[in-house]
């Protein structure tokens, strides 16, 4: 005996109606919550740094700089943010004696937004539905040069750090392979006014890149939630 079932459940317009439940390949395929919030269009990409340009990190110089970071995800009031992945990618500059340090980190302000205040470069998001142009609510800059609002470092995400040991041959080591990759099986919630805070530097100036991966979305969907 076989038995055909109809299943219907209800969208997310404003004034939710049912609908026939169905998946991109036409079956009743539960898909990721992530990849369906994606195929709705609120899944974004930042990408910090171009080609074979990196920012320098530590605000321009040197060691991490609090109110310089290499990028701030600004989470405006009314909105959320849920990190899918972040990957940073550092090139150290070389090592000239024992101690020193390159490191990388993400932290969360859970008490404010980013004001747009300091000097830095405006990144635009892109929509990871690749057919989708729609703005995106997240206001994005990178590459501090000048000061922006303290932000208040409430809880880390990731963190990677690196000690040179030279052994007495400073001029020939060198970290050459220095990465931060963050993927979160269970992310938090992160709802505005709020930012995400990414930094790298080092003792010795580094050069790095980034790839940010995110959803953003009206924070009433969650923030009720009991």
């Amino acid at each position: 005996m076989s038995i055909d079932a109809l299943m219907k459940g209800t969208d997310y317009s404003a004034t939710p109606a049912e609908v026939n439940l169905r998946s991109l390949m036409g079956g009743l395929l539960l898909a990721d919550w992530r990849q369906a919030m994606i195929a709705r269009g609120y899944g974004w990409n930042v990408t910090v740094g171009t080609l074979s340009t990196g920012i320098v990190g530590g605000g321009a110089g040197t060691v991490l700089d609090l109110d310089q970071p290499e990028f701030i995800l600004g989470v405006p009031a009314n909105y959320a943010l849920i990190p899918l992945d972040f990957h940073i990618q550092v090139n150290p500059g070389i090592q000239t004696t024992d101690s020193h340090v390159t490191e990388a980190l993400i932290a969360v302000d859970r008490t404010q937004t980013f004001d747009s205040t300091g000097t830095f470069t405006a990144e635009t998001p892109l929509n990871l539905r690749t057919n989708n142009s729609t703005g995106c609510p997240i206001v994005c800059g990178s590459a501090f040069t000048a000061d922006t609002t303290d932000p208040v470092l409430s809880f880390e995400l990731m963190r990677n750090e690196a000690l040179t040991d030279v052994q007495g041959t400073a001029a020939t080591v060198n970290l050459y392979q220095f990465r931060l990759d963050y993927e979160p099986k269970n992310p938090p919630i992160i709802i505005g006014p709020a930012m995400v805070v990414g930094y790298w530097g080092g003792s010795i100036a580094a050069t790095g890149y980034a790839q940010l991966n995110f959803l953003a979305f009206a924070s009433s969907l969650v923030k009720d939630l009991a």
